[in-house]
């Protein structure tokens, strides 16, 4: 098993690689325009997006960047989104794992917080 899992970002409306193993929605709504089976998922996990709140506050303007990185982060830690991070984590363990974000900057979205976090954070299991 690797020391760092590998873990991936990607926009959802690209083509599916070989190389993304196991690919999940982290967005909260659904991509416009993209039928289910053009996505080719294996998951949607809604539980871990950042709040309706939080995502219209940041309206992904790169000045808000770091702020909106610091206030997911938090909000990470609410039950209902770390037991969907958790889940992230086991899936990284095992094979790799590509976040799917349906925003035009994938490098300063939600899956870019979460892939940092599977990558630097790995659990063991006790």
């Amino acid at each position: 098993m690797a020391e760092e899992p590998e873990v991936r970002v990607r926009r959802i409306y690209e083509e599916p690689e070989a190389e993304d193993g196991a690919r999940v929605l982290v967005d909260r709504v659904w991509p416009r325009g993209l039928s289910k089976e053009k996505a080719h998922l294996q998951e949607w996990c809604k539980a871990v997006a950042p709040s309706t709140e939080l995502r219209k506050w940041y309206g992904h303007d790169p000045a808000r960047f770091e702020e909106f990185r610091r206030r997911y982060r938090a909000e990470l830690k609410d039950p209902e989104r770390a037991a969907a991070l958790e889940h992230l984590r086991e899936l990284a363990r095992r094979r790799t794992v590509t976040l799917l974000t349906a925003t035009r900057q994938a490098d300063i979205s939600e899956a870019v917080v979460l892939a940092d976090l599977l990558r630097s954070r790995p659990r063991r299991p006790t």
